[in-house]
C-alpha cells in the first residue's frame, strides 16, 4: 500500500518541486498539503501551493496554517524566491484549486486522529504548524508514524554562519518537534546541496516538452540565477524534494542516527541544529540525519514525476 503523507510546506521553488514529486510518486498517497509562512508570507506560500496544484491537476486539500513563528518576527527569503515566492513562471488569474476552509493545524490534527498511526508528516518549511499541532492536541504525537523534514545542518548554515533557513525561521517550533519523541529523518544542507539543478538537469526537464516541465524549467532558471547572484555559483540546490524522496524510497538517502538539539538561546548560534554525529554526548539518538544522496536516481525520479503530468 502507498505510504500516506501530509506535506507541510512554504512554496518556494524547491517546495513546488516537492509537491510535484509527492503527488506523482506511486509509493505515496498525498492526503493534504498544508502551508506555513517561511520562504514568503502565508498568503503567498498558500497561493503558490494552489498554483502548483492547479498547473499539475493535483486535487488534494490545501489548507493555510500559521502566519508567523511562535515567538519571533517572520523573516522571509525574497532574495532567493522573489517577491511572490515563486518567481520565474508567469501565473495568471486565480488557480482553480480551492483553499480548504480548515486551518492547517486543525486539518493535520483531524487526519492524524482519524488514522491508524500510519501517516508520515513531510515538512519542508519552518516547523510552526507541526509544533502548534503537537501543543494543541498532544494525542497526535503517538499517531505520527514518522517526520521527514528538510532543515538544519551539521556544519555551516545558509542564513547565518550557524543556522539553516527553515530552522532559523522558528527554532522554538523546531525544538518542540525534535524533543517530541516522534521518529525523525532530517535532510540537512550537507545532503540537499548534493541535489543541484545543474544546466544538464534543467535540460532534462526542458526535453520533456510539457506544460509542467516548461514551468519547472522557468522556476529552476530563476532560482539558479538568484542562487548565483547570492553565492557566486550555479546549480542551485533543490533542497525540499529530498525529504519526500526519503519517504518514497529510503535507499535514495543514506542516513546516520544521531542526537540533534536546537539552539534557542545563544547570541551567535541561534537556530543552529547541534548534531552529535560522533556521539560525544552519549545522549539518546532522536533523528536519522541524511548524509549522502543517490543523486542520479534522485533526478531520475524527479524527472519521471514531472514528466507524468499532462495538461489538467
Amino acid at each position: 500500500m502507498p505510504q500516506q503523507i501530509i506535506l507541510d510546506c512554504d512554496p518556494g521553488h524547491d517546495d513546488a518541486m516537492a509537491i510535484l514529486l509527492a503527488a506523482a510518486a506511486p509509493e505515496l498517497d498525498l492526503l493534504a498539503i498544508t502551508t506555513v509562512a517561511g520562504n514568503q508570507t502565508l498568503p503567498k506560500t498558500t497561493l503558490n501551493a494552489r498554483r502548483v496544484c492547479g498547473l499539475a491537476g493535483i486535487r488534494v486539500p490545501v489548507a493555510a496554517g500559521c502566519e508567523h513563528p511562535l515567538v519571533r518576527e517572520l523573516r522571509v527569503a525574497a532574495n532567493i524566491h522573489g517577491e511572490s515566492g515563486l518567481e520565474g513562471p508567469t501565473f495568471t488569474g486565480e488557480p482553480d484549486v480551492p483553499l480548504d476552509p480548515r486551518h492547517a493545524v486543525d486539518l493535520i490534527i483531524e487526519l492524524l486522529l482519524a488514522s491508524d498511526g500510519d501517516i508520515v508528516l513531510v515538512a519542508t518549511g519552518p516547523l510552526t504548524n507541526v509544533a502548534v499541532a503537537m501543543r494543541r492536541e498532544p494525542r497526535i504525537v503517538s499517531k505520527i508514524r514518522h517526520i521527514s523534514l528538510m532543515g538544519g545542518a551539521w556544519g555551516l548554515g545558509n542564513r547565518t554562519p550557524s543556522a539553516e533557513f527553515n530552522i532559523l525561521v522558528d527554532p522554538e517550533a523546531a525544538r518542540i518537534v525534535f524533543e517530541s519523541g516522534v521518529p525523525i529523518t532530517m535532510c540537512p544542507l550537507e545532503l540537499t546541496h548534493q541535489a543541484r539543478a545543474t544546466p544538464e538537469v534543467v535540460g532534462r526537464f526542458a526535453d520533456l516538452r510539457t506544460p509542467v516541465g516548461d514551468v519547472v524549467v522557468e522556476m529552476l532558471r530563476f532560482y539558479g540565477e538568484a542562487y548565483r547572484r547570492l553565492h557566486g555559483e550555479g546549480g542551485a540546490p533543490v533542497h525540499d524534494p529530498t525529504a519526500v524522496a526519503w519517504v518514497m524510497d529510503p535507499t535514495l538517502v543514506e542516513t546516520r542516527l544521531a542526537h540533534v538539539d536546537i539552539e534557542t538561546h545563544a547570541e551567535f548560534s541561534y537556530g543552529r541544529t547541534v548534531v552529535d554525529l560522533l556521539d560525544v554526548l552519549h545522549l539518546p539518538k532522536n533523528a536519522l540525519v541524511g548524509i549522502r544522496l543517490e543523486v542520479e536516481r534522485f533526478w531520475d525520479r524527479m524527472v519521471e514525476a514531472v514528466g507524468s503530468y499532462r495538461a489538467p
